[in-house]
Order: structure tokens, then C-alpha cells, then sequence
């Protein structure tokens, strides 16, 4: 089917660049903190302030979701479900693409894992690593989240950046929203309400965006 015509994306508030860091890898949000994986450690962000208020010493080189009490954090080829108090590691799981995965979210019980080369993603088992289905994107896939009931994931091809809804059983897109010219996307998450949060790559810098409030839930 073909594509539905791209709205730009409002960009409402820039998190950041960070101290020492170089690159935003994943971004989830725990209720009131945005959460952001850098590298070698994750960052607790007060997005009234937009101040780093926490940090975690945990490797983060890709997604990083909230189930509403653990933070899941792609390190490597494995994802850790990590204590968000302590920074203790409670479990560990492969990750679907053997360290080729991008974007992760918590919904209903699994984690969907994102493979952003193989333009893919995965519903994965939290307790297993196993992978539950898997959809097909004809882009690059970076962030994933949900939030009403629609899948949302990043995308960040050719300089281009979009985020897209899809339909969680066929992955048809049902809406595009275009990123403004250099802000690539790198992690995404919902804050359940009116924004999403970009991680934005090299950038080091974290994007606030406007969730559209015309698009139905998905079915």
C-alpha cells in the first residue's frame, strides 16, 4: 500500500548535549524521568529541567525500555533488566540480533526489540530471549515504542529521520512524521501522554516531539 504523505514533526523542547557525553543510544521514561543510555553508563533526566539527576554505571550501546518498575537495557548481545534504584543487574536475556539491535520498548508483557540494518522488529519473551514474531519495516529501524495502543518506531536513513506509526500485525505505516533536516533519531519513547522523546545520536542531545492526537488507536 502506498505510504501516507509525511507531516513534519513539532519539535517542542532540545535536551542537552550532556557532560561527557557523545551520543544518545536509548531512551525510555519511567513515569517522570527520561531515561538515556550514553555509552557506558545511563542518565536520569528531569525533563522540567532538563538536568541529569541520576546516572546509573551500566552499559548502554543500544534500546532501553521501563516495564513500570525495572529499566531493560540493551548492552552488547544481551538485554539486562536492571534495578533503576541500585544500577544492580537482576537478569539478562540474549538479544534477537546478537548485538545488531537498535530501539526497545515494554508492552503488554514482552519487549519489542528493534534491528535497525535488518529493517526489522522482534516481539521478544522478557523471561526467555525468545522471539515471540517479528515485523518487517522498509526502513532503518532505530527507536520503538507504544503508546494507546499504536506501535511507533524511529527510522534514520540517507540524513533522513522520520518516526512512523504502524499497524502492529501487518507493519503497514499508517503515519509519518518527518524529522526537521540533522535531527536523527537514535532511541524513542513515549511519556504516555502528549510527547515522544528522540534520542539524538551524535548529537548528544535529547528531542521532545509532539504526539499527533488525531491518529486512532490500532486495532
Amino acid at each position: 500500500m502506498p505510504l501516507p504523505d509525511a507531516q513534519p514533526a513539532q519539535v517542542v523542547r532540545e535536551y542537552g548535549p550532556f557532560p561527557g557525553v557523545d551520543a544518545i543510544h536509548g531512551v525510555t521514561h519511567d513515569g517522570r524521568r527520561v531515561w538515556a543510555a550514553v555509552g557506558d553508563r545511563l542518565l536520569a533526566i528531569d525533563p522540567a529541567s532538563g538536568q541529569a539527576t541520576a546516572q546509573l554505571r551500566r552499559a548502554g550501546d543500544a534500546g532501553t525500555a521501563f516495564d513500570g518498575t525495572h529499566l531493560w537495557q540493551i548492552a552488547g548481545a544481551r538485554i539486562e533488566r536492571i534495578d533503576p534504584a541500585t544500577g544492580e543487574v537482576l537478569a539478562a536475556i540474549p538479544a534477537p540480533g546478537g548485538g545488531e539491535d537498535s530501539g526497545m520498548a515494554w508492552a503488554e508483557g514482552s519487549l519489542w526489540v528493534g534491528q535497525y540494518r535488518q529493517r526489522k522488529i522482534h516481539q521478544v519473551d522478557p523471561q526467555t530471549g525468545e522471539v515471540l514474531r517479528t515485523l518487517e519495516s522498509n526502513r532503518f529501524v532505530t527507536g520503538v515504542t507504544w503508546v494507546d495502543g499504536q506501535l511507533w518506531h524511529g527510522t534514520w536513513e540517507a540524513d533522513e529521520s522520520e518516526l512512523r506509526r504502524i499497524d502492529p500485525d501487518s507493519a503497514a505505516v499508517l503515519e509519518r512524521l518527518a524529522m526537521p533536516a540533522g535531527a536523527g533519531v537514535s532511541g524513542l519513547e513515549s511519556d504516555g501522554a502528549e510527547l515522544f522523546y528522540c534520542g539524538g545520536g551524535l548529537s548528544g542531545k535529547v528531542r521532545a516531539v509532539k504526539r499527533p492526537r488525531s491518529a486512532p488507536a490500532a486495532c
